[in-house]
Parts: structure tokens; C-alpha cells; sequence
């Protein structure tokens, strides 16, 4: 993975840039796109934002399509608004939006996925396409804004977008390959959230005997009060069950079903050029699902890594392969200890630290990330 960092002085925006080429298939670039400058007003910061964003768009990335964009807002009621996107209506692709503040003290991030050579159909009522090869991606981000409670929501959600995978020929079971799930109040949220996912994935036949899907369960706040949950996923149709790996790393970590919950440590797709790899939300647990040094946030973050090392070692992938990752945590005072790390080790790898809280509040850490790896394997198509 080839990797850019530069700062933007006259928008006051950090940028940085994953590369990922394999030789064949399409070429995928990861950005992450945020303020440098505390001091200015929202308006400020997104102005600048998405004047870094579209110069980029237009030189080194003109070749390139977004596939999807997540904006990370510090008062998401007050900003959301304000978004390019939410004013015009119009979406290049899926797009998602969630209230969770940079710990830099910034008011607004952007993480945009972008490849070559892909048909994209943006679609702002559904899922958004992304064809090319024989594959057909779909990437959505929705809320439910008919019913009240995190349970009522999570099956509305779920049985939506079930709806919208049939429609294509797709099921959760076959297609699904990843879902963040954004939880405002997750402290009183998130077991409703679970009980309806656990009761949505039994009845799709994902059970601790056959698989889950790669998710992420962490606190989000919607633009409106009334919407608890926000859930994004991404599917992908024309690949087979041989393409697909789960990935568990039992001498660090429990299976999650050992407590309640329904979800895969990580998945990898083979393709014929690369694999893709997404690591879930992981913390500072052992194989025993138990937390590792409680109240040592430096302590947390090294076996945090230590256990996305290990399920990154079972695809075949080591930390150099990373495109992008994403920090959450529950205390923004162990802000500086986290950045200090994460700058000395992945320096200029796009990534952005987040106020989130983790649902269990012994772990004061959590993190996401993708890997992609250029593989060739004959018995695939190329991505």
C-alpha cells in the first residue's frame, strides 16, 4: 500500500491517501479529509474541506469515482444541514452522516472511497451501485423514520434492506459483507439494537453454526433525536462462497456469540487480484472475551492491536496493508496518549479518532480498519 500525507495550508485541511493497485482490476484509493484549525467556524472548515476534496478530484484522483462517503460531524443537528449533499439533494454516490466529534478539536472529517474503471449508480432512496468485472457492489446508509426505540428500528432497518438485496436476487446470508451500526445513546440503545439483529439474523439462517456478518456497533448520533439508529452496509453480488473467508484469531479472541451478540471478528473476500479484508470493531479482549487492562488506555491500545494483528495474519495481511482505520473513544481525554501511538506507528495511513462510546464500558478503545492485498488467484475473477 503506497500512502500520501500533506497539509492543505490554504484550506487548513490534513489530507491523507491510501493507494492500492494490484496490477489488474481497478486501482482504489482511501482519503481522509480533515480540519487543522479548531478556530474556524464550521462553514469555515467544511468550505475548506470540500475545496480540498474537489481540487483533488479534478488533478491526481480525475480518473477515479467516489463509491462512498462518510462525513464525521461534530454537532451533527446544527451541521448536517449544511452538507453539500443534504442542500442540493443530489448524491454522487451513498453517502453517510454521523455525529461522532474529532478528538482534534476540528468540526468535520470526510472519508471517501474511490476506484477506477467502475460504473456507479447513485441511488438516494436505496443502495447505491458500483459495477465492474461481473460484480455489482451496493453500498447503503439509511435510517428509520417510522418507528420509535432502537429494537423497532433495527428490524425496520434490517427488513428494508433485506427487501432491497431480494429485489436484486441477493440474500443478507449470501451477500451481506459488512454493517456499521451508528447508535446514538448507546448505553440505553444498544441491547435493543442487538436483540433485533440477533432475532433478523436467525431467521436469515446466521447462527454460531454456519456465519455472521463484519460489523461495527458503536455510539452515532442521526441528525434528528428521534432516529437512534443509522445503519450502512455494504454487499457485493457475482462472488461465491469459496471467495469468502471468516476470520477469528482464537488464541486472542472469543467467539462473539459467547456473548449475545451476532457479528464476524473479520471477513475476507478472494477476488482473482486482491483481497479485501474488513476488520471489525475491535477492543482489548482475550479469548475468554474478558476486557485487558481495564483503565490503562496505553495498555488497551497495544492489545487492541495485537488482536487486529492476529485476524489481519489469518488473511495473509499484516498492518501494511491497512487503507484506512478508524479510532473510537469512550473517554476524549486519552485523546493525546492515543494520537501520540497511532501517530508514531501508522503515521501516514488515513485514519480519524473519534469521541464514540463503546457499549461495554470497560473498554476505553476500539477500532475498525480495511486492508486490501494484491493476490493473484486464477480460480477468481479479478475484482
Amino acid at each position: 500500500m503506497d500512502y500520501k500525507e500533506w497539509i492543505d495550508k490554504d484550506n487548513q485541511i490534513q489530507a491523507q491517501m491510501s493507494v492500492f493497485d494490484s496490477g489488474s482490476g481497478c486501482k482504489e484509493y482511501h482519503i481522509i479529509l480533515k480540519g487543522i484549525n479548531p478556530v474556524l467556524s464550521f462553514a469555515e472548515q467544511l468550505t475548506g474541506l470540500i475545496s480540498t476534496y474537489e481540487s483533488l478530484i479534478t488533478s491526481e484522483l480525475k480518473e477515479a469515482t467516489p463509491v462512498f462517503k462518510r462525513y464525521f460531524l461534530s454537532d451533527i443537528a446544527n451541521q448536517a444541514e449544511l452538507l453539500p449533499e443534504i442542500q442540493s439533494g443530489k448524491q454522487e454516490c451513498t453517502v453517510s452522516v454521523t455525529g461522532q466529534p474529532l478528538l482534534n478539536g476540528t468540526k468535520v472529517a470526510l472519508w471517501v472511497i474511490l476506484q477506477t474503471d467502475v460504473e456507479v449508480y447513485p441511488c438516494d432512496t436505496g443502495l447505491g451501485e458500483v459495477i465492474h468485472n461481473g460484480y455489482r457492489h451496493l453500498w447503503g446508509s439509511a435510517v428509520c423514520q417510522s418507528v420509535s426505540g432502537s429494537y423497532e428500528q433495527t428490524l425496520s432497518l434490517f427488513e428494508k434492506y433485506i427487501s432491497q438485496l431480494n429485489d436484486y436476487g441477493y440474500t443478507l446470508a449470501d451477500n451481506c459483507q459488512r454493517t456499521w451500526l451508528l447508535i446514538d445513546n448507546i448505553d440505553v440503545n444498544y441491547a435493543g439494537m442487538v436483540e433485533a439483529r440477533n432475532k433478523i439474523f436467525a431467521g436469515q439462517g446466521l447462527t454460531k453454526e454456519t456465519h455472521s456478518i463484519a460489523s461495527t456497533g458503536i455510539y452515532g448520533r442521526n441528525q434528528s433525536a428521534q432516529n437512534v439508529v443509522r445503519l450502512d452496509t455494504y454487499a457485493v453480488g457475482g462472488i461465491c462462497p469459496e471467495q469468502i473467508q471468516y476470520l477469528y484469531a482464537p488464541g486472542y479472541l472469543n467467539p462473539t456469540h459467547e456473548y449475545g451478540v451476532s457479528f464476524e471478528r473479520g471477513t475476507s473476500i478472494q477476488y482473482g487480484d486482491r483481497k479485501q479484508v474488513f476488520i471489525s470493531g475491535t477492543a482489548s479482549i482475550n479469548n475468554q472475551g474478558e476486557i485487558v487492562w481495564p483503565g490503562d488506555i496505553h495498555k488497551q491500545t497495544l492489545r487492541m492491536w495485537e488482536n487486529v494483528e492476529a485476524l489481519l495474519k489469518e488473511a495473509d495481511c499484516t498492518f501494511n496493508d491497512l487503507s484506512q482505520l478508524i479510532v473510537y473513544l469512550r473517554d476524549p481525554a486519552d485523546f493525546p496518549v492515543v494520537n501520540n501511538l497511532f501517530e508514531e506507528c501508522f503515521p501516514h495511513m488515513p485514519k480519524v479518532i473519534v469521541w464514540a462510546t463503546v457499549y461495554r464500558e470497560g473498554w476505553l478503545i476500539e477500532m475498525e480498519c480495511i486492508a486490501l492485498k494484491a493476490i493473484p488467484d486464477t480460480r477468481f475473477r479479478d475484482y
